[in-house]
């Protein structure tokens, strides 16, 4: 497991440095917080000399004595405008060291703070609750950035609630660094409020009643450029035109409204793709897909499907119909085949499935009927055949900015099934499982990540419930250091060579939990250290297996591509595990 190794040793050095450029100069700065020391670096002329190798030593010291006037500007952003810096020079082999030494001295602080807010949004409460959650305050240090927030955020919220002839008719921070004293001063004219004039839309894919549900404004609304990017989103992200454009006309200053133009050119009608990858959960998988984009002018598509892989083989047909808000809701049919493996459990089955996605707030509800005949192959040779009636709902968490390119800190997924035999089901059982993950941001580069997932069954006799419904964990998304659903309870299965095995075969419940500690080392990378702990199980005393890890993140623009090495500790004669695993950011 040499290759592993090396690469778990890679990634650790790596969490523990954000650069693996050498450094010719390396540039210490102490007295000051993490925020004050990154900004006197990036003010520093020094800096952009710290990995050439072509710097002489009459530079460096020439560099190392502008660094104390440097330095004493990048404090003043930071109310500190009387500072005591000392600078020394040094060597280490090959490398120069220049440690500055700072005494920031008695910060000035902000001794008045006059915002006033004229014309018809003088009583506006956007505009008037910025002056009173700003962090600049009477009382509290200076701090430049604050000043430049609430300046742009009066402006900012001007425009956004439809003031858009706001003007800032004064703007100025007066500092007295002798008395140690700052007062802001803001005045804003916010003009009248605009209001969305005349809409008018060119486009022949689809009824002008489905398309007028895409649009988020409406004539008679304060004007918004947020609905307006929220309504190119929606219109984008419909996939049955190929651009789009909306454009705000002329504002009138008489009427105080704007008219908006939005037009619309057709998408092509079918579209195929083919993709081709690679996991460690599934080994080389496939997918081909057929869509028709534009069955009718009512928005119906209908979809084709075909994904194999060593583990996964399965042929799906939706049909789906536009509802309520086209933009987040439908109605969904599908048929499919599916062939899988679930640990050492081997799932035959024939879904139809019926669907209606409703957003709720925050939230996306799917009501659901699934009519499964199944399958289910044991290791022991015998088999289960079994026609489930499956009712049941789900809730998932939705960005609240979904409509204008999102970026989520947090998702949550709760979904509530069963399959009673009072509607013909072979066998009746309930089942609930539920998974969220959160990102906390902490102090510099470092993030904090949390993830589990619970699950429970609640069923008369266990042996009759299909393999699809029972619980395995394990795996890239699970706990890592394991293969794929290799983390259930366990049968003895005799081979007809004599041979005993352990088998998994699910179970009725699941818990996982996963705690990450990642650091930016580059710009879209990050590298990771990670605990996972969980299991499947039938009986709440079963123990949980657990593994700790390394791993290396690359951010891409709407998915994360993780590289994990994984090292079980409850099973310490298992050799290390890689796992490759591509979701959406969060």
């Amino acid at each position: 497991w040499g290759g592993p190794a090396l690469l778990a040793t890679g990634l650790a050095v790596a969490l523990a440095s954000s650069s693996v450029v050498a450094e010719t100069i390396r540039i210490e700065v102490d007295g000051v917080d993490r925020a004050i020391a990154d900004n006197i670096r990036g003010f520093l002329t020094l800096g952009r000399y710290a990995e050439r190798d072509d710097v002489t030593d009459a530079q460096v010291r020439r560099l190392a004595d502008r660094a104390v006037d440097e330095a004493a500007d990048a404090l003043r952003p930071f109310g500190f405008y009387e500072p005591v810096i000392r600078s020394r020079t040094s060597r280490d082999d090959a490398r120069w060291i220049v440690r500055l030494k700072v005494k920031p001295g008695e910060p000035v602080l902000v001794q008045a703070v006059e915002v006033r807010i004229t014309g018809p949004g003088a009583e506006h409460a956007a505009l008037n609750q910025l002056a009173a959650t700003s962090p600049l305050q009477p009382g509290t240090r200076l701090e430049h950035a604050s000043y430049d927030r609430l300046r742009n955020d009066l402006l900012r919220t001007a425009l956004d609630n439809g003031f858009l002839d706001a003007r800032l008719t004064r703007r100025e921070l007066i500092v007295n660094p002798v008395e140690r004293t700052a007062s802001a001063h803001l005045a804003l004219e916010t003009g009248g409020q605009y209001r969305f004039g005349a809409i008018e839309i060119e486009q022949d894919v689809l009824r002008d009643e489905l398309l007028e549900r895409f649009v988020r404004f409406e004539s008679g609304q304060v004007f918004s450029n947020d609905r307006i990017r929220s309504t190119q989103f929606a219109l984008e992200d419909s996939n049955f035109f190929s651009t789009v454009a909306i454009s705000p006309g002329q504002r009138d200053p008489g009427t105080l409204t704007v008219p908006v133009s939005i037009r619309a050119e057709p998408i092509k009608r079918d579209r195929y793709t083919v993709s081709l990858g690679s996991g460690t959960d599934t080994d080389l998988r496939g997918r081909f897909a057929w869509e028709n984009r534009r069955v009718n002018t009512r928005g119906h598509r209908l979809r084709f499907e075909v994904t194999a892989s060593s583990v996964l083989q399965e042929v799906v047909t939706r049909y789906i119909i536009p509802v309520g808000d086209p933009a987040l809701e439908k109605l969904e049919f599908s048929a499919g085949y599916i062939n899988e493996e679930l640990g050492d459990l081997d799932s035959e089955r024939y879904e139809l499935i019926g669907s209606l996605t409703q957003a709720m707030g925050n939230w996306q509800r799917v009501l659901f009927f699934k009519l499964n005949q199944e399958t289910t192959d044991f290791p022991d040779g015998t088999s289960n055949e079994q026609l489930l009636l499956i009712p049941g709902i789900s809730y998932a968490s939705m960005p609240p900015n979904f409509l204008t390119g999102w970026m989520r800190t947090a998702a949550y997924y709760f979904e509530l099934s069963g399959s009673p035999e009072t509607l013909g089901s072979d066998s009746s059982y309930l089942r609930f499982y539920s998974r969220a993950e959160r990102v906390w941001p902490l102090s510099g580069p470092w993030h904090l990540r949390l993830r589990g997932e619970f699950g429970s069954s609640w069923v008369n006799d266990f042996s009759e419930l299909p393999a699809s419904q029972r619980f395995f964990a394990g795996g890239d998304r699970s706990v890592r250091g394991f293969a794929l659903d290799e983390l259930s309870p366990r049968v003895e299965v005799v081979a007809p060579s004599g041979e005993v095995s352990q088998q998994s075969i699910g179970g009725e419940h699941k818990l996982v939990g996963s705690i990450e500690l990642e650091r930016d080392i580059f710009t879209n990378f990050r590298a990771a250290v990670f605990y996972d702990t969980g299991n499947a199980f039938s009986d709440w005393s079963a123990p949980l297996e657990y593994s700790v890890g390394v791993g290396l993140r690359w951010r891409l623009p709407m998915l994360l591509i993780g590289f994990d090495i994984a090292q079980a500790l409850s099973e310490p004669d298992k050799n290390p595990r890689l796992h490759l695993n591509i979701t959406q950011v969060l």
